[in-house]
């Protein structure tokens, strides 16, 4: 059973930065596009960046040019550089594969103040 363990979430001002993180229980990630996908009350699950095992990339237009997701094959590990944060990022932040095939970790909180 892989299991995805997000972090570095917390609390912002809007317009501040965070960078997150997700380590993978095994080596899987060097043979798999991986996404951040977010969660906010009420809403359902979005994916917002993606990455291919070859490095490319792809964003969500909401968050197109201040969002930078990358990877470490070595580490298992991939991030979400956020920068300009505004509140509607408010959200749980998960990583999976893409498409999605293993069980959702719990998440990292968000959260964005005006």
């Amino acid at each position: 059973q892989v299991q995805l363990v997000e972090s570095g979430g917390g609390l912002v001002q809007a317009g501040g930065s965070l960078r997150l993180s997700c380590a993978a229980s095994i080596n899987y990630f060097n043979i798999r596009a991986m996404g951040w996908y977010r969660q906010a009350p009420g809403k359902q699950r979005d994916l917002v960046a993606s990455v291919t095992n070859s490095g490319a990339t792809n964003y969500a237009d909401s968050v197109k040019g201040r969002f930078t997701i990358s990877r470490d094959n070595a580490k298992n590990t991939i991030y979400l550089q956020m920068n300009s944060l505004k509140p509607e990022d408010t959200a749980v932040y998960y990583c999976n594969t893409l498409p999605q095939m293993f069980s959702w970790g719990q998440g990292t909180q968000v959260t964005v103040s005006s």
